[in-house]
C-alpha cells in the first residue's frame, strides 16, 4: 500500500470542497467514514439536540476541512446527494480482477452497451479510476430532482451513488491503490436516457436505513433486521481485515433469514437493508450483494419451522 501523504489528503478534499461537493474524512486508508456513528454519538456540537448522520455533517468549510485532516492522513468521501451529484460506479468482477483479464464483462462493459442502445456516446465527465480498475462518472443531478442509490439494477455492475451514499474521492488510498483522476473534463449533466433508468421503480435500491411498509414485517423481524444492520454499519474497519466487515455482514444476514422462511418479512427488504449497511461499512456493492444472497439462500434453506424455533 503507498504511504498515504497527510499534505496531499488535505489537498484532495480542499479540492473536491473548491467544486462544491461536500467533504468527509474517511478512515484512513479505507472507505468508511471516520466519523462517529450513532452507537458512539456524544450529543455534543452538531450532534446536540440528536445524532446527525454523516451525509448531513460533511463540509465546503475549508477551516473545518482543515481541522478535520490535521488530525490524521483521513481518505477523503463525498457526500454526492447534498453536492447535487450522481456519480455512476462501474465495477470489475472480482473473480475476473484476480484473473486479470481484460475481456471479461464488466460495468464499463455494461454501461457502453446502455449508450449504444440509447444511441448516445459515452458522456465526456470528470471520471476517476479506482484501484480496482472500475471507474466513477460524475454527473450533475437536474435541479428538483432527488434521487437515491442503486445497486445492480441499471445493468450488471453498474452502481450510482446520490443520496445516502457515499463516494471516495480522488486522492484517496486504499491497500489495493490510489484513486486518481482519468479524466478532468468539466461534470457533465446526467443524461436524460440515465435519468429514466434512475427514476424507474428498481427491484432494489440500497437506502441509508431500512425503509418497512407498515404491515410488510411483524415487530420481531423488524426490530432484529434494524440491529443487525447496525452490527454490519458498526464493524471497525481499522485494525482488522476487509474479511471481518464481510463476515459480520454473512453472520448478520444469516440471522434474518429464518424470518424471511417464516414469511414475517419480505427477502426484499432485508436486502435492501444489509446492501445499504454493509456499503456504509466500506464493501463494495458487488461484495454486499454476493454475500447477503449467498447467506439468506442458506439460511432460508436451512431455518427451522417457526414452531420448533
Amino acid at each position: 500500500m503507498p504511504q498515504p501523504n497527510p499534505a496531499a489528503l488535505l489537498t484532495a478534499a480542499l479540492n473536491a470542497a473548491e467544486r462544491d461537493w461536500r467533504v468527509h474524512p474517511l478512515l484512513p486508508g479505507g472507505k468508511a467514514s471516520a466519523l462517529h456513528g450513532e452507537r458512539s454519538c456524544p450529543h455534543t456540537g452538531e450532534c446536540a439536540g440528536g445524532h446527525v448522520k454523516w451525509e448531513q455533517r460533511a463540509t465546503t468549510d475549508p477551516d473545518r476541512i482543515r481541522a478535520a485532516w490535521s488530525a490524521g492522513p483521513f481518505n477523503v468521501g463525498i457526500a454526492p446527494g447534498p453536492s447535487g451529484l450522481v456519480v455512476v460506479d462501474l465495477d470489475v468482477p472480482k473473480e475476473e480482477e484476480h484473473k486479470g483479464s481484460s475481456a471479461a464483462p464488466c460495468g464499463a462493459t455494461s454501461f457502453s452497451a446502455l449508450c449504444e442502445r440509447a444511441e448516445e456516446p459515452w458522456p465526456t465527465t470528470y471520471t476517476v479510476r479506482t484501484p480496482s480498475g472500475g471507474m466513477h462518472l460524475y454527473f450533475t443531478t437536474p435541479a428538483g430532482i432527488r434521487l437515491h442509490n442503486t445497486a445492480g439494477t441499471v445493468a450488471p455492475y453498474v452502481d450510482t451513488r446520490a443520496w445516502g451514499g457515499n463516494v471516495v474521492a480522488a486522492g484517496s488510498i486504499t491497500p489495493r491503490g490510489a484513486y486518481e483522476v482519468a479524466d478532468d473534463a468539466p461534470v457533465a449533466d446526467l443524461p436524460a436516457w440515465l435519468l429514466l433508468h434512475l427514476q424507474a421503480p428498481p427491484a432494489r435500491t440500497a437506502v441509508p436505513a431500512p425503509l418497512l411498509i407498515p404491515g410488510q414485517a411483524t415487530r420481531r423481524a423488524t426490530v432484529a433486521l434494524e440491529r443487525e444492520a447496525a452490527s454490519v454499519r458498526d464493524t471497525p474497519e481499522a485494525g482488522g481485515p476487509e474479511g471481518g466487515r464481510n463476515n459480520q455482514l454473512m453472520v448478520s444476514a444469516r440471522a434474518l433469514g429464518r424470518f424471511v422462511a417464516w414469511g414475517e418479512i419480505t427477502r426484499d427488504a432485508v436486502e435492501e437493508a444489509f446492501q445499504a449497511a454493509g456499503e456504509a461499512a466500506g464493501l463494495s456493492p458487488t461484495e454486499c450483494r454476493t454475500t447477503i444472497r449467498s447467506a439468506l439462500d442458506w439460511s432460508i434453506r436451512t431455518a427451522r419451522p417457526r414452531e420448533a424455533a
